[in-house]
Order: C-alpha cells, then sequence, then structure tokens
C-alpha cells in the first residue's frame, strides 16, 4: 500500500498478488481503478478509469465505482424528479444517485487489504437525507477479487429507508481485436423492466438469461426476479470471466437486481450494477429496506475474476 500524487491530492494504491487498485477513500469512498498484471506480463483493466486532468466534477467520472447512496438513479415525488418524501410527508430534493458519490468521508481503516471509510454529510446532504445515521463503506482487497460492504447504522429513533446500489464501470472489451459481440452476460434473472420518465417501471418482453453486449435491447435494462445470487460476464469460450456475487445469502432478497448500462455503442466500460432495489424504490413505495432504531444493516457484493 502506497499514498501517491495525483492531480494535486493524494490516492492510495494497493498491490495485492497479480491486483492493483487505485481508490480515492476520501472522495465519495471511490474506487478507481483495478486492474491485473498477466502471467506474459500484459496489463487487463477489470475496471475502467479515464485520463483526467482536473478534480472537478470527479463524481461525474465515468469510471471505477460510485457508491450510490442511499438511493440509485432519478427519484420522483409525484412528477417532482430529484425529489422524494420519507415517513414524515415533506418533499425534500435527492440528486441523482443520491448523496454519497460527491461527499467526503473519513478513512477508519487503513491496511494493507483495504480501507473502510465513513460518510460525514454537509449540509445539502442533511437536507435530502434527514436522518441520525453512520454510513460507512467498507473495501477488501483480494488477489483476484474485490468485496464492498455498505453499513447503515441507525442512531435515531425513526426507521431509515434505503436502497443503494453500485456503478461499476467495467472495462469492455478488455481484450485487443475483439468487440461487444464477443462478450456474453449470463444472468439468473426471470424480469427485465426499462426505468419510465415518470420513475415508474415498464416491463420489457423478449430477452432471456444470456444477452451478448452489443445487444442495444439491454442499455438501461433492470434485470430482476434472479434466481441466484451470481452473475457473470466474459469472452465467449475463453477464460478470464467476471463474476459478481450479490450479498451473502445464495437466493437474494426479491427486490435485488441488475442495471446493465453504458454511454454509447463506442464507449470502454459497460456498467453492470447491482442494486438493492429498482432505481425509484423511494418514489414507489417498493423495494426500500428499512432500518429500525438503533439497529444497523449491512449489504455487501464481491467481484471476482475467474
Amino acid at each position: 500500500m502506497e499514498r501517491i500524487p495525483y492531480l494535486g491530492e493524494t490516492i492510495i494504491r494497493w498491490q495485492v498478488g497479480n491486483s492493483t487498485f487505485l481508490a480515492h477513500p476520501e472522495r465519495g469512498a471511490r474506487l478507481m481503478n483495478w486492474h491485473l498484471t498477466l502471467g506474459d506480463g500484459t496489463v487487463r483493466d477489470v475496471l475502467f478509469w479515464p485520463e483526467a486532468t482536473e478534480f472537478d466534477g470527479f463524481h461525474k467520472v465515468r469510471g471505477g465505482n460510485p457508491i450510490l447512496f442511499p438511493f440509485a438513479g432519478p427519484t420522483f415525488d409525484g412528477d417532482a424528479k430529484h425529489h422524494w418524501k420519507a415517513a414524515d410527508g415533506i418533499r425534500r430534493p435527492m440528486p441523482m444517485h443520491g448523496i454519497a458519490r460527491q461527499g467526503r468521508f473519513r478513512i477508519t481503516r487503513l491496511d494493507g487489504k483495504g480501507f473502510a471509510a465513513q460518510f460525514e454529510p454537509d449540509a445539502a446532504a442533511r437536507e435530502s437525507y434527514p436522518f441520525d445515521y453512520e454510513f460507512v463503506v467498507t473495501y477488501r482487497f483480494e488477489p483476484l477479487a474485490v468485496s464492498c460492504e455498505f453499513t447503515l447504522r441507525n442512531l435515531g429513533t425513526t426507521p431509515i429507508p434505503w436502497a443503494p446500489s453500485h456503478h461499476f464501470y467495467f472495462t469492455l472489451p478488455w481484450s485487443e481485436g475483439t468487440t461487444r459481440s464477443d462478450y456474453l452476460l449470463r444472468i439468473p434473472a426471470t424480469l427485465r423492466h426499462r426505468l419510465a420518465k415518470d420513475g415508474t417501471l415498464e416491463p420489457l418482453l423478449g430477452g432471456g438469461t444470456d444477452c451478448e453486449f452489443s445487444d442495444p435491447g439491454i442499455v438501461d435494462v433492470v434485470h430482476g426476479g434472479l434466481k441466484r445470487n451470481e452473475v457473470a460476464f466474459g469472452e465467449k469460450d475463453r477464460p478470464g470471466d467476471i463474476l459478481i456475487r450479490i450479498g451473502g445469502a445464495r437466493k437474494p432478497t426479491p427486490d435485488a437486481c441488475i442495471v446493465t448500462w453504458t454511454e454509447s455503442a463506442k464507449s470502454p466500460f459497460y456498467c453492470v450494477e447491482p442494486c438493492m432495489a429498482p432505481p425509484n424504490a423511494a418514489g414507489r413505495g417498493a423495494g426500500l429496506a428499512q432500518v429500525p432504531p438503533g439497529g444497523t444493516s449491512s449489504w455487501v457484493n464481491t467481484v471476482e475474476v475467474r
């Protein structure tokens, strides 16, 4: 583990086996890049990170793993986008993807295998999410894997709703000379939806458990009704698949889902995002988990290269 300068600030690099991890724990608890040094000396990027020249807009950089807390995507209170109501009935603002990815964190643990960082909400975050809580992001790095655990502790007297998500930007394609059509997503989903402009979920027809990444029909799609907690993708008939494990149970909760998204057909990344619930869970009143007063809730996801 070492601290290295980056655009006038300091980030941290971990070398664990053949894996190198780069993160800026204080800025959004952001894992920025993960790459592997292969046996022939070449390097494979697992998590994409673009070239950058400044930290302005760091939270909007399309790369790494932005932390989406307390909710993913846009929220709606009726026809008011980027707003929501808690149990007290007060309409409050809620930024796209929540309040953590642009927030500041305080490192609470730092060692050769990862870090833990606690969210320090500013005035805007407290206005959006007016609860008494501790939110901690914990990363654990392994030679061919990384796990990320979210822990929400309720310090107040009212239940706290949440439905967080990851936004992993996976490098794809990752082998020279390949295209998206050479990569297959194997996902044990029984339902497919897309978030409509009013925040409702529109059911989609067709699809299946195997999807090519060249298929435009999987862009911005919510894959639900998961029969297992494992999602895999990679090059057809070649080793090096990426496996995502959602939560700790073999069968995920009924609302758990995967969102697949990319910016364009030419983007050097594809996002495969494990979510506690589909976007706009707060607006639909469905899929939200509740942490009782004095209680603690945790949610862990693991990404492994096989």
